[in-house]
């Protein structure tokens, strides 16, 4: 006798393949725009090229409002958003005060919208320039995939209870943020690789040289001969000095942020840390002895930074394409 399946099976199995089916469809790829917006990314990487030749100190920055947009609310560039008096947005939080860079997406935004109109995300411009910028620091390239749309909601306050702080050691940071957001330590180690590039406010590591546990010591950890250096550039409650994160280097993609880390030399807590760890001192040590370029670290960050791009993504009808980055439509 032929067997024949219950109704409820058969409902359940296609309600399974319904939302299989539709994940898989939501899912982010690789030339999302082929036929959207086929130049989509030749006319981003023209911009980019140009601006990074007049300010290529904005790499940095541009890589780091992709990471921060990324660990709130997931990469639907709500880091992007205006807030008001009343209603203070994440750019507005405290970690963002010292972000820049906005001029620049709403520069590529303007591009796209002009080849394009409302078809690319602002969270996927993010991703794309933060790319760009590595791979216009001599850094490696990687294959962005793309499909994100763009988030309506930004609050200031969900910067501080989800951005990892310089002054949290490694181990904090990577069970407090990046596991929850389903990063692990390799991630913490290759990411944080990226502080190759870019600056930082004295305000953001003084107390590693003034007041460390509050009896006006330094960290024990700084490399002794460096703390002096440091503390030549940063006075005491010093907020608007910028100093280089790899000094002599800090405009150029290379291990020599590991180089540092390894002597004792890394500029915030978060970074200095990560040679104590179990999890992450091998890996230091290795892209350490490293020369220049090196294919792992290369290869490492680019699925990283993938892996990053994916946290919390809002895909097929959820959220919008914003017309202007700064707000909603």
């Amino acid at each position: 006798m032929a067997y024949t399946v219950p109704s409820k099976i058969l409902l359940n199995l296609a309600l399974v393949l319904l939302l299989l089916g539709s994940a898989d469809a939501q899912s982010l790829q690789v030339g999302f725009y082929q036929r959207s917006c086929p130049k989509a990314e030749e006319i981003i990487r023209k911009e980019m090229t140009a601006i990074m030749s007049l300010a290529p100190s904005l790499a940095g920055p541009l890589l780091r409002m992709h990471f921060h947009d990324c660990f709130v609310r997931g990469c639907d560039a709500s880091i992007l958003l205006n807030g008001t008096t009343n209603n203070p947005a994440e750019k507005d939080g405290l970690p963002n005060l010292s972000l820049r860079g906005y001029g620049v997406i709403d520069r590529v935004k303007a591009q796209l919208e002009a080849a394009c109109p409302g078809i690319v995300s602002c969270a996927d411009i993010l991703a794309i320039v933060a790319r760009d910028a590595v791979f216009l620091t001599k850094g490696p390239f990687w294959d962005v995939p793309t499909g994100r749309r763009d988030g309506k909601i930004s609050i200031a306050s969900e910067t501080l209870t989800n951005l990892p702080p310089p002054f949290f050691n490694a181990t904090q940071n990577l069970n407090l943020f990046f596991i929850p957001k389903g990063l692990n330590a390799k991630d913490l180690v290759v990411l944080s690789g990226g502080h190759t590039i870019g600056t930082s406010h004295c305000s953001s590591f003084s107390s590693r040289l003034y007041n460390f546990t509050g009896n006006g010591d330094a960290d024990p950890m700084l490399d002794k001969d460096y703390l002096p250096k440091l503390k030549s550039k940063c006075r005491p409650n010093d907020a608007t000095t910028l100093v280089e994160m790899d000094p002599g280097s800090f405009k150029t993609f290379d291990t020599s942020y590991y180089k540092l880390v390894a002597k004792r030399r890394g500029l915030f807590t978060s970074d200095a840390t990560l040679i104590l760890d179990g999890q992450t001192k091998a890996y230091i040590e290795r892209q350490a002895q490293a020369s220049g370029f090196p294919s792992e670290f290369f290869k490492d960050f680019g699925e990283s930074m993938v892996k990053m791009g994916n946290i919390g993504v809002l895909t097929g009808n959820q959220g919008e394409i914003r017309k202007r980055c700064a707000f909603v439509n």
